[in-house]
Order: structure tokens, then C-alpha cells, then sequence
């Protein structure tokens, strides 16, 4: 965990990235006019240092290990602990910005266009506008009502979100258990209700699914 000591009075931001070039690159852009309150590797990381640190806004990755991105904004609005968030992201798919803010996310900038796009989403979003990446913007409502019919039927809950991340990222029920504080029973018995639910028949089609619906850390 990466814990920096600001100067007071002004928009406070943690940023969530796996990768550490990433989150500097970003540290550049936001320092001068925000204070950056923390650095998280990974969305439990960046659950645990949104309670403590109390941001104004968390600029997230979609894509982290342990818990991704969506699923830390869920976890964090049932604690009553709401910053804004703006997703950055490398996912272009609409589908994901449209589930993005559907859960509630202000902003979905793509980290191509950070440098230009990143500042004006903060600001927008601080003043209770979203911003989603010109390139995608125009197909979000098509995406939103696509997404509406597929969601119904593939209707996970948020542990079964976790669960299934953390099984498709190759860990064994007892690592789960450990994880999420539940035995390695329960942490099989939640793997194959999600098995039957989704109609998956094997591993790799629950490796495939959760990298289709951004469950699962990026390469890059």
C-alpha cells in the first residue's frame, strides 16, 4: 500500500492501477492540481484505503487483480463510503463504460487519451457532470439497452463476482476462503452454483467469461 502525505484544501484522489508505470504516469498529470492521496495495486487495496483515506474522487482501473474495479465501487457504495469514481481504463468495449456507469461511475476516460482527457473528466465530474471518451460516447445508450437484455439472464451477485475472479486468476478454494474470510466449502459450493448458473462446463469457459466481462486483470 502507497500512502502520500498531501497539502490541505484542495480535490482529494486515490488512484487504483496495477501497474506502477501507469499510476506514476498519472501521479504527473493529477499532482499539480489535486492532492493524491493514495496508490493502490489492487481493488482490495483500494477498498481498504478509500475507507481510510475518504477521496473526493477515485480514478480506477476497470481491470485489477483480486477484485476489479466495478466491484470495488459496489463494495464501497454498500459500506456508505461514495467518492466519485472515474474509471480509466484500456477496455474501448462500450459495453464497459455502460456497466460502469450504470453502477454508478461518473467518469470512463480510455488510457490513450488520459493526457488529454483525464483533467476535463475530474472537473466535469466534481461539478456533477459525467464524461465518457469522446470515441465511445456516441454508442453508450445503444450499449446501455444491449446491456439490459444480457444482464438479465447473467445476473451474478457481488460475491459471486468475487468468487469467480479469484477462481479464474487461478486460485485454489482454500486461497479463496482465506480471501474473502468464508471456508473452502462454501468457497466450492459458491464455484459451482456460479458454474450452473452461468452454464459454464469447465475452468477455462470460467476463465473465458470473466475476462469477457473485465473480472480479471488486464496484461497491460
Amino acid at each position: 500500500m502507497d500512502q502520500l502525505a498531501p497539502p490541505m484544501n484542495r480535490i482529494r484522489v486515490l488512484l487504483a492501477d496495477d501497474h506502477r508505470i501507469v499510476a506514476d504516469g498519472l501521479r504527473t498529470i493529477l499532482e499539480t492540481d489535486y492532492d493524491l492521496v493514495g496508490i493502490a495495486k489492487n481493488g482490495r487495496e483500494l477498498v481498504d484505503q478509500a475507507l481510510l483515506l475518504k477521496p473526493d474522487v477515485v480514478v480506477a482501473d476497470i481491470s485489477m487483480p483480486l477484485l476489479n474495479g466495478l466491484d470495488a465501487m459496489d463494495m464501497l457504495q454498500r459500506m456508505d463510503c461514495r467518492p466519485k469514481f472515474v474509471f480509466l481504463t484500456m477496455h474501448k468495449d462500450v459495453t464497459y463504460a455502460a456497466k460502469a456507469v450504470r453502477q454508478g461511475a461518473m467518469g470512463y476516460v480510455l488510457k490513450h487519451s488520459a493526457s488529454e482527457d483525464l483533467l476535463r473528466a475530474l472537473q466535469m465530474v466534481m461539478t456533477g457532470e459525467k464524461f465518457i471518451s469522446p470515441e465511445i460516447a456516441d454508442g453508450l445508450q445503444t450499449a446501455e439497452d444491449q446491456l439490459t437484455e444480457l444482464e438479465e439472464h447473467k445476473m451474478l451477485t457481488t460475491r459471486q463476482r468475487e468468487v469467480l475472479q479469484l477462481f479464474a486468476e487461478g486460485k485454489s478454494a482454500k486461497e479463496v476462503a482465506t480471501t474473502l474470510g468464508i471456508s473452502a466449502r462454501t468457497a466450492e459450493n459458491h464455484k459451482a452454483r456460479i458454474m450452473s448458473q452461468l452454464k459454464l462446463h469447465s475452468t477455462s469457459e470460467l476463465v473465458q467469461y470473466a475476462m469477457r466481462h473485465g473480472l480479471m486483470a488486464s496484461a497491460g
